[in-house]
């Protein structure tokens, strides 16, 4: 949410600035002082080494001092620790140095668990150790570091010798030379526009380079408005990927520009291996890539003269401002073990509330209380379901968080309660900006406890944001965090409920007057540390705050948080959306890539604003987003406070329709997005996925970002271009994969298929072999469809055979974790037999059953079906085939889904 408030005068030419996406507001890498000293490393001229006669063993790992040839002041030691799950660690830090280097405090979900590490070879030249199936060689000198999943090399560190680590020391004398840096002005202070970096403590760079032999592509480092597979930068004509979590307003498509959140993990996918590198550092980070097969024209007209053939491979040079090094190798071999070895690092989403899964009405602003019960109204007046509705900054007493306007505002505590008796939920947004008003409670406190974020002469840092002049909290501070938590209870924010939920935003954090509209640099946080070291990390400090308050103030239910910026570890505490997207085409294309790339980085809770924040989008790309939007985890319209009033029901009833029919189709398959979420926390596998996290082998889906799996069951084609037609999919898994078309379950078999698309029309499959659990009943939300019964649609593949999986519980609390109080379902189909069996011994006393089961692909001459269970016995069953649409439905089973099951068809 951006940009429009009076503040005075001396924001004002800063506001008129960022109207549009004005590059200039942002750094380049040749404008980034370390970015382009680190850039101009020559290749294989590496002055590091490994002492290993100072070699350190434990059963865990290994530690040696490393030296710089060059730099006899430069004193390092390099430690490599095993992780269990074939992982490894590799940090590098100062010994003794002049300042302490900082490791990001919030990312990772507790201490990593080593694993026994076995010492296979050792010399004064280099050292070989073995980790269940991960093998490490690294030789000392010049310093490489070589990585095996079993003998297949994955990576290697430092083989192209760009490998760099800037020492902290004492500035030089005018006129003395650095020898650690090249000429460069910028490395000890620095000025970009009006703004200066006063760099207290000089440069401290760090950068490591990595190849991935075979390799065909690299992906991930979210977030950027770009496609899926990342590209050759530098060579490429591209800047480097950046992760500088930033305020872009409107941000670009095809850009490796910064925005709101920043993940730095890779993964790099041949047929044969995925490797991943999680770089562990929250500092401003810059990573060129260099992909084989990017090559440019020239290369490429002279390897077809010559006959000869580059092998492919991908290079990736992480480059970081501060901090200390240290990065994980996740050795695969597959892109499943590779995402599940980060999330073992980094952690899973907790369960949702079912609520969350549903639709989130939103618009900066609702005007008033009265306007936000006539929406839910007309959603119900229009039978057209809706679970969440959202307030903007403007329900706050002039832009102060935890208040109410008390004009429009003026009785919460009934709007609330208007909402909750329908079944819905509120949403408010907080930010990290605290007004600088006397008599506002948190200002004072602030002021009175010491919980600012200083600036670098020891005050209270003061920037600008929606309320004007604005101070922020430093959630660093254990006295922060323990204030901040309190602010959510029902007795301070006053007109909330259990049933009130929170967006934080603006939290990158945005600062209007600020070098890049964000912090400078050089405020210092708690500890000391300067906000160069912790940037990146910022956002996630005030989601664990927000998420601590809400457990305390609800601890028997699941916190719903939404936050716009992120870093590795956020998946724990909030949902995520894309940010500030436009009304364009671009941007609902650009959405799914953008949401799969966060789902690889671990943050599967992902969305789009549906018809775009900003502008307003014609009738055919709105309804294009719905039809799309209900393949994201996260689902929500939002819109610019200057945009048209665009809610689903004020369309003409062939819009309505349309629309209604994505919420319902949505909403049918909230048992799978539930189950899919139950499987992410319990076994860490993403809820969307990319084709080549399921098809490696397969070249043909490496470049493919306009599709999205859900798990492994749905696979949706979104229309993403206006005017279509048709639209051209690819279907995986070559000849022998069987997909049904949603629509008519028609069977397609795998490869490129041209589907013929209408206004109404959802380009949606699921695969054969798959069970699909559904609730078909119409309703206005989901908590009310919680003892609706279940639609099970079997999906027959080449064999005639499918599985998959059903998950209950509450639905709200935690009582599934603490008392194990679920019910987990495998359903298997073969030899024209449906059996239903419980997973885990566990029994929760859900009045779900099953109402029918649609098998598609069903062998002709079917003239009944039979149930067998233990409360029901024995039941003959009606069947039926419907020839149009393929399919043989078994009508009222009427058994529990605590029960297991029978059914044969005869």
């Amino acid at each position: 949410m951006t940009r429009r408030v009076i503040v005075p005068l001396l924001a004002l030419s800063l506001l008129t600035t960022i109207l549009a996406v004005d590059k200039n507001n942002f750094k380049t890498c040749e404008q980034s002082s370390f970015c382009r000293r680190l850039r101009k490393y020559e290749q294989n001229k590496s002055p590091y080494y490994l002492d290993l006669s100072t070699l350190e063993l434990d059963n865990n790992g290994f530690s040696a001092s490393l030296k710089n040839s060059e730099l006899e002041a430069a004193n390092l030691k390099l430690t490599l620790t095993a992780i269990a799950g074939n992982i490894f660690k590799v940090t590098v830090d100062e010994v003794q140095g002049l300042h302490p280097r900082y490791k990001p405090q919030f990312s990772l979900n507790g201490e990593p668990q080593a694993a026994k590490l076995e010492i296979l070879g050792r010399s004064s030249e280099s050292i070989s150790v073995k980790a269940g199936d991960a093998k490490a060689v690294i030789t000392a000198k010049p310093l490489k570091l070589e990585f095996y999943h079993k003998e297949h090399l994955v990576s290697v560190v430092n083989g192209k010798g760009l490998f760099g680590f800037e020492h902290y020391r004492t500035k030089p004398a005018d006129g003395e030379k650095d020898p650690q840096i090249q000429d460069d002005p910028g490395a000890w202070e620095e000025n970009f526009k009006s703004h200066h970096d006063s760099k207290p403590k000089g440069p401290s760079a760090i950068a490591a380079d990595f190849n991935f032999p075979g390799a065909r592509r690299v992906y991930g480092l979210p977030e950027h408005g770009d496609r899926l597979a990342l590209r050759t930068t530098g060579s490429g004509g591209l800047d480097p990927y950046r992760l500088y979590n930033l305020d872009v307003f409107e941000y670009e498509m095809d850009s490796t520009m910064a925005i709101y959140g920043g993940i730095p993990v890779v993964y790099a996918v041949s047929p044969e291996h995925t490797t991943g590198i999680f770089w562990h550092n929250a500092a401003e980070t810059w990573v060129d890539i260099n992909n084989s097969k990017d090559g440019n024209v020239v290369s490429s007209l002279v390897n077809l003269v010559s006959g000869s053939k580059t092998d492919p491979n991908v290079d990736v040079r992480f480059m970081s401002e501060s901090g200390a090094m240290e990065f994980f190798v996740l050795t695969g071999p597959t892109p499943k073990d590779a995402v599940k070895q980060y999330a073992s690092l980094t952690g899973v989403h907790g369960l949702p509330q079912l609520f969350a899964l549903g639709y989130h009405q939103s618009r900066w602003n609702y005007n008033d209380q009265d306007d936000v019960t006539t929406v839910v109204a007309k959603f119900d007046q229009n039978n057209m379901p809706v679970d969440v509705m959202w307030l903007d900054i403007e329900y706050t007493d002039g832009k102060k968080y935890f208040t109410w306007d008390p004009i429009k505002f003026s009785q919460p505590e009934n709007m609330v309660n208007n909402l909750t008796s329908t079944g819905r939920k509120l949403v408010v947004i907080i930010d990290p900006h605290i007004k600088r008003e006397g008599g506002y409670f948190v200002h004072e406190d602030a002021l009175n406890y010491d919980l600012y974020v200083k600036n670098k002469d020891g005050g209270v840092y003061e920037g600008w944001c929606w309320p004007g002049s604005s101070s922020y909290l430093d959630f660093y501070n254990p006295a922060t965090m323990d204030y901040y938590k309190k602010l959510y209870s029902l007795e301070t924010f006053k007109g909330t409920s259990h049933d009130v939920w929170i967006w934080n935003d603006m939290n990158e954090p945005s600062v209007f007057n600020g070098p890049e509209i964000t912090m400078p640099k050089d405020v210092v946080h708690y500890g000391g540390w300067e906000h160069r070291d912790i940037h990146n990390e910022y956002p996630l400090s005030q989601v664990i705050g927000t998420y601590r308050g809400l457990i305390d103030r609800s601890p028997h239910r699941r916190p719903f948080i939404l936050t716009r910026g992120h870093f590795s570890g956020t998946q724990r505490y909030a949902a995520i959306w894309t940010g500030d997207n436009d009304a364009k085409w671009s941007h609902l294309a650009a959405s799914f890539p953008m949401c799969l790339s966060e789902a690889l980085g671990g943050i599967s809770f992902c969305g789009a604003d549906v018809g775009g924040f900003f502008n307003n989008p014609d009738v055919e790309l709105l309804q294009r987003w719905y039809q799309g939007a209900i393949w994201l985890p996260f689902f929500r319209a939002h819109a610019h406070i200057d945009t048209r009033r665009r809610e689903p029901f004020l369309f003409p009833e062939d819009v309505m329709a349309r629309i209604r029919n994505a919420l319902r189709l949505r909403y049918a398959h909230l048992p799978l997005w539930y189950t899919l979420f139950w499987e992410h926390e319990t076994q860490g596998e993403p809820v969307i996925r990319p084709l080549f996290y399921h098809y490696p082998q397969d070249d043909n889906v490496l470049d493919i970002d306009d599709t999205v799996l859900v798990g492994h069951s749905v696979l949706a084609r979104p229309v993403t271009d206006p005017g279509e037609s048709s639209v051209k999919v690819y279907l995986p898994g070559e000849s022998k994969a069987i997909w049904y078309d949603l629509e008519d379950f028609r069977a397609y078999q795998g490869g490129i298929h041209t589907i013929p698309v209408t206004l109404d029309r959802h380009v949606v499959f699921y695969r054969g072999g798959s069970i699909v659990p559904r609730k078909d009943r119409p309703r206005r939300s989901a908590t009310v469809m919680r003892n609706d019964p279940f639609t099970l649609y079997v999906a027959l593949d080449s064999s005639k055979s499918a599985s998959g999986t059903l998950y209950v519980d509450d639905y709200e609390s935690f009582e599934y974790k603490n008392d194990k109080k679920y019910v987990y379902v495998h359903f298997n189909y073969e030899n024209n037999k449906l059996t239903s069996s419980l997973i885990d011994k566990t029994d929760y006393p859900t009045k779900e059953w099953i109402e029918r089961v649609v098998v598609l692909g069903a062998p002709k001459g079917i003239k009944g079906a039979r149930l067998t269970s233990k409360s029901l016995g024995t039941v003959e069953l009606e069947t039926s085939y419907d020839s149009e649409f393929r399919s043989l439905t078994v009508r009222k089973p009427g058994v529990s889904i605590r029960e297991p099951f029978t059914i044969e068809l005869y």
